[in-house]
């Protein structure tokens, strides 16, 4: 096994933390925002064309064919990769169609009438699609009559594409998407070993900026040389895999401030700033669990004194807080005990994704 040292000998890419020298109040063009407003990614025209261009290849050698009816189901807001998918899936495929994840029933709906055999989506969105047809529409997954499924944005496992693969009666391939511009990168096939890049000098590895307990994963980085003021610019993605000489591997995990929750990435450090303002915490955790088909993220709160834990003031002040900064949906959970030793936040993931 090769060490992530010997794959990647370019100066030292960027944190995702960091604006990458991108100046957001020079910047021109669309500017793509992430959902707590610390990075700003700018598409000129030309950017988007080109963006929109490299998405349809990637669509393309992941088996989007000329008379295909594509659906896509996900995010439009920040990184705007569902329009951007669905823009570039028109222009390889007969028709597509941009719906976003909300809404099963009218998921449901839209791949009747649009009569689509591909679908684009998560993992877990799709197999929470999947649970609702059969407990709440009584409608045969078979009968969508799909023939592709590409799944992106998240961290899955193989017997959950082999589950959505029997169930739909589907081929399923995995996409890359970076994080930031959304733009679709690699894919992989089922019974593939590694991704596919759409084009060389997009992906590479490097070593982890922070030590991990895992000597045997690197990660993931990103190139732009399709892009016009960012060619020279790679940036760390937070995403981690195996490394088997040069080979890519899908992420197995992620680490660092940003956490993958539902598709979405949230910061730990704005959660933290968030709530350090708030009086009486002494310690809180963010736990993140995947009990059914969707992620489940809860704030658990320790307060050091006991006048607070049946304060529903605090509580709600707490729940604003976090509302403010993320559109993820986080539960809060109050300590029953008080705690008066104050220590730093905490995260713990049941999934095992982040380290």
């Amino acid at each position: 096994m090769t060490h992530p040292e010997s794959v990647e000998t370019r100066p030292e890419p960027i944190s995702r933390g960091k604006t990458a020298g991108i100046d957001a109040r020079k910047a021109e063009g669309l500017l793509q925002v992430d959902p707590t407003a610390s990075f700003a990614f700018p598409l000129t025209v030309s950017d988007r064309a080109a963006a929109i261009a490299l998405t349809a290849e990637t669509l393309t050698g992941a088996g989007v064919e000329p008379a295909d009816r594509v659906v896509v189901a996900l995010n439009n807001d920040g990184d705007l990769g569902g329009v951007l998918v669905a823009e570039a899936a028109a222009e390889v495929a007969t028709a597509a169609a941009s719906v976003g994840p909300r809404g099963r029933m009218r998921l449901l709906r839209t791949l009747e009438n649009v009569r689509a055999n591909v679908l684009v989506g998560t993992a877990t969105g799709l197999a929470d699609f999947l649970a609702r047809l059969h407990l709440e529409f009584l409608v045969d997954p078979l009968d969508l009559q799909l023939r592709l499924i590409l799944l992106t944005g998240e961290i899955t496992d193989s017997k959950k594409i082999e589950h959505l693969g029997r169930e739909f009666g589907a081929q399923i391939v995995e996409l890359f998407s970076d994080p930031v511009s959304g733009v679709p990168l690699a894919h992989k096939a089922q019974k593939a070993a590694a991704l596919t890049p759409t084009r060389d000098d997009l992906l590479s590895l490097v070593p982890p900026s922070t030590p991990v307990a895992d000597g045997d994963l690197a990660e993931i980085v990103v190139r732009y040389p399709w892009h016009s003021s960012l060619r020279d610019t790679s940036l760390r993605t937070g995403y981690l895999a195996t490394t088997d000489g040069a080979a890519l591997a899908m992420p197995t995990h992620t680490y660092g401030d940003l956490i993958l929750i539902r598709g979405r990435w949230v910061s730990f450090a704005a959660l933290t700033k968030a709530l350090r303002g708030i009086d009486g915490i002494a310690h809180w955790e963010l736990r993140i669990g995947r009990q059914g088909t969707l992620d489940s993220a809860t704030v658990f709160v320790s307060f050091n004194r006991d006048s607070l834990v049946t304060n529903g003031m605090w509580r709600g002040r707490i729940a604003q807080a976090i509302t403010a900064i993320t559109p993820i949906s986080i539960d809060v959970e109050i300590d029953p005990q008080v705690r008066e030793d104050a220590t730093p936040p905490s995260i713990h993931d049941d999934r095992g994704h982040h380290l």
